[in-house]
């Protein structure tokens, strides 16, 4: 392992607070909070270092898809989120896109930040969490055995922390990223656009129209708020200039449309590039990344947050494993395999979508043809799975099936005269064998405490009606095939460990 950079090497060695805990987890976003949820389900000490004072006020991203519901839904957290509306058009690249798929949870729900943190939040501290505000992150040192962070309250009082791993959900502008110097290859932005929530608007919707002079977006919220985005084409890229006026909103919206948006009052307001960047790696020895932190992309659709929350989904588990003891070689690596690959991809289509959304006249043959492709099924079922997250398929191993290492499709359960669904059977944050003609193969007891075994019956009409599968925590099939069959034993032991 290479030697921690100069500015890595001194922490501070003066009075303080002094902590000891086991998981590090920078940043109290949704993404930090579902990642020390995940641990605490599982009995891990995990500290939270948070910059904020208190809760978020600017509620960024609105947008969860029918994979992150899944994923709420299988820590039985959905009822908490109360009846969010849902909508079953989405786009790419601002043309029209049906997100209509089989599963729970079709299209996307639209949640604000604000009450996603919120309910993340509870969950996480009611496991046990340690949530500590007001303290900004200045050091950290992987010391090979363990990792050292260093911190600032809002007071000035330092707080130095020891743990076995540290994990950045501190975002876009990471903290942990620069003191670490992680390579964060990608391109530069080149265009940009901004946004503003405003009370007080009364002006026509708009859903990603493209006009002569750039595009424009209008929507209001049940609360009576209309978010407002708008991208002048041509205009000159200012990042770095930190967060725009209200006023410089409002002539970039006049300019656009022609309306008058001046009367309104401005809640929140900010600017965002189509740059473009994810980490060569995911894991630096003890201290790894999540969420914005780990990949740098235009929030187009909701995709930026729902990647970030399957990163912390994927990541928990195996963190906690490897914490326990439990893991197999190579487990906490697979984080950064199987997570590189997938963020890489959707930066990919997110990429492909800033073209088509921020480009000008030039690319309007483009969308002409693309909106012809998107009007045949299997293209926008093709684009609707990439863009819900539904389309992730992780090499597990293992012999051929069709349900290798893709998600575990919702299904309703009978057990008895009792009645449950496959996301009720993953709230332990352990492993499921599921057998549905027939007992389970039986496991070494040693298993007992990682993997929950059950026979079921599925009703009728349901995508499971027959077989054994081997899912892992995160709801991914591991293995499936007939009772007895061929490669359960090595999975078992890839995702779970030895006896």
């Amino acid at each position: 392992m290479a030697a921690p950079h100069p500015d890595q090497r001194t922490l501070h060695a003066g009075p303080g607070v002094r902590l000891d805990t086991q998981v590090i987890v920078v940043g109290a976003g949704p993404v930090g909070l579902l990642l020390a949820g995940e641990l605490a389900l599982r009995g891990i000490r995990v500290t939270l270092i948070e910059r904020r004072h208190g809760p978020a006020t600017a509620s960024r991203a609105s947008t969860l898809h029918a994979r992150t519901m899944e994923v709420l839904d299988s820590r039985g957290l959905l009822a908490d989120l109360g009846r969010p509306p849902c909508e079953a058009r989405g786009h790419f690249g601002g043309i029209p896109l049906d997100l209509t798929l089989p599963g729970p949870y079709p299209g996307q729900w639209k949640v604000a930040q604000t009450k996603t943190e919120a309910v993340l939040e509870e969950w996480a501290l009611g496991l046990g969490a340690d949530l500590r505000c007001g303290h900004t992150l200045h050091a950290v040192a992987d010391r090979t055995t363990h990792v050292e962070a260093a911190a600032t309250s809002r007071h000035g009082t330092p707080l130095t922390l020891r743990a076995d791993y540290l994990v950045a959900c501190d975002g876009q502008d990471s903290t942990v990223r620069t003191l670490t110097r992680a390579a964060f290859p990608g391109t530069p932005p080149a265009r940009e656009l901004l946004r503003a929530d405003v009370d007080g608007l009364d002006i026509p919707g708009r859903r990603f129209q493209r006009l002569p002079a750039g595009f424009a977006v209008a929507a209001r919220n049940p609360a009576g708020i209309t978010r407002v985005m708008v991208h002048a084409f041509g205009a000159p890229l200012r990042t770095g200039a930190g967060e725009p006026s209200y006023d410089e909103v409002a002539a970039a919206w006049k300019q656009v449309t022609g309306e008058d948006i001046t009367g309104g009052t401005p809640l929140w307001v900010n600017r965002f590039d189509d740059e473009n960047r994810i980490l060569a790696r995911y894991r630096h020895g003890r201290i790894l990344f999540a969420g914005d932190a780990a990949h740098r992309q235009l929030p187009i659709g909701g995709q930026a947050l729902n990647l970030g929350l399957q990163d912390a989904y994927n990541l928990g588990w195996k963190l906690a494993a490897t914490l326990e003891r439990t893991a197999p070689a190579g487990l906490l690596d697979s984080y950064d395999s199987e997570r590189t690959a997938v963020g890489a991809a959707v930066l990919g289509n997110i990429a492909a979508q800033a073209l088509l959304l921020l480009g000008g006249p030039e690319v309007e043959p483009l969308r002409t043809v693309l909106a012809e492709l998107i009007a045949h099924d299997s293209v926008r079922t093709h684009l609707a799975a990439m863009i819900s997250g539904l389309d992730i398929r992780y090499d597990v191993g293992g012999p051929q099936h069709p349900l290798r290492g893709m998600r575990l499709p919702h299904t309703v359960l009978r057990t008895g005269a009792a009645r449950c669904t496959t996301a009720d059977l993953l709230r332990s944050g352990r492993g499921l064998l599921l057998a549905l003609d027939g007992p389970p193969p039986r496991l070494h007891p040693a298993y007992a405490d990682r993997i929950d075994t059950l026979t079921a019956q599925a009703e009728p009409g349901n995508p499971l009606q027959a077989g054994t599968v081997l899912v892992r925590p995160d709801g991914y099939v591991a293995w499936a095939g007939a009772p007895g069959g061929d490669g359960l034993a090595e999975a078992v032991q890839r995702w779970f460990g030895s006896p």
